[in-house]
């Protein structure tokens, strides 16, 4: 196979781009050449994809069997559209990395790929992680750029040629965003842990390394529609999570669990003080089993957290970004709530 990667030097577009390479494949990537470095052995091309220009040049390198476009977080749907157009006669197929945000009913309501998307339409020119001018409903408007996004896809390539990927949360080595690598931090220092909700609930992080494979996995078949990607549902929870954090980093420390309403009196942000934690009833519950079915395999979760403290012991660094430092608690207001569960 002979693919060309949106991106190809971050966290999951490099995963992508080193998989396809293991297998054999040929692999060009398009980016800035502004941060993080593709693996050896990818052909780099570097341009800005909102410049028309640059993307005709991208055009005349193909062709490819197929584009995997891991990059379009920051861009409106537009300029995804203006992409896919321009590449499409050059390759036989798109697989667009997409998210779970795109759902209308995400994170409240259980999901399935015949659930409801966002109204982004294709063409629009929208401001990243800004709500559309006059939007007064409930969505934000990061799923209606990724459900734009994925029109913008769709509408270049047709629905044989497009797979959309809807993930969920990815953990894994290179991981920039900083869920996992702040738990592994925090286990790593032992001690009273403070542990949100309950060990028994749900979880349904998947390994960037198995996304990676499952979009090679688009890439090589024929046809297209859309899938969830994420582990499936029942497998892992918060304390097996927890608990292989600390098998992870030597088991020095002690897991206290607080209640979800301890925790949200106490004013803890859900999703970033303790990341991977919310309250949203759908937040882990996304059905996956499409994905499954098509070809996606998930490692246990707990084979992902020592994978990545490896990495990190190892001298791993992510590219930097500005979410890293969203997520953590405090040790001060760890304490705190500590305190209140012992009485």
């Amino acid at each position: 196979m002979k693919i060309c990667v949106l991106g190809g030097t971050w966290f999951l577009g490099r995963a992508v781009a080193q998989a396809a390479l293991d297998r054999g494949w040929e692999v060009s990537a398009f980016n800035r050449g502004r941060s993080g470095v593709a693996p050896e052995g990818t052909r780099e091309i570097h341009g800005d994809r909102t410049v028309r220009e640059d993307l005709v040049r991208l055009a005349q390198e193909g062709p490819w069997d197929a584009v995997i476009d891991t990059s379009a977080s920051e861009l409106a749907p537009k300029d995804v559209l203006a992409g896919a157009e321009v590449l499409e006669p050059v390759a036989g197929s798109y697989v667009f990395i997409s998210t779970v945000n795109a759902y209308r009913g995400w994170p409240d309501e259980p999901l399935t790929e015949s659930s409801e998307v966002l109204d982004g339409p294709a063409d629009a020119d929208l401001d990243y992680g800004r709500l559309p001018a006059n939007w007064t409903g409930p969505d934000w408007y990061y799923g209606r750029q990724k459900a734009g996004a994925e029109r913008a896809s769709v509408q270049a390539f047709g629905t044989s040629r497009a797979s959309i990927l809807r993930p969920g949360v990815i953990l894994g080595p290179g991981e920039y965003v900083g869920r996992l690598p702040w738990w592994l931090r925090r286990a790593s220092k032992g001690g009273a842990i403070l542990a949100p909700g309950d060990p028994g609930k749900t979880i349904q992080p998947v390994d960037v390394r198995d996304v990676a494979e499952f979009a090679l996995a688009r890439a090589a078949s024929p046809g297209g529609g859309a899938f969830n990607v994420t582990a499936p549902l029942g497998r892992e929870t918060m304390g097996g999570f927890l608990t292989a954090c600390l098998d992870a980093t030597g088991g020095a420390g002690e897991l206290v669990w607080a209640p979800d309403g301890l925790l949200i009196e106490s004013g803890v942000a859900q999703w970033t003080e303790l990341p991977l934690w919310r309250t949203h009833a759908g937040v882990w519950s996304i059905e996956s089993s499409r994905a499954q079915a098509a070809g996606l395999r998930c490692r246990p979760l707990a084979e992902t957290v020592a994978d990545t403290w490896e990495w990190m012991q190892g001298g791993g660094m992510p590219v930097e970004h500005p979410r890293w430092a969203e997520h953590g608690i405090s040790l001060e207001k760890e304490e705190e709530i500590l305190a209140k569960l012992r009485g």
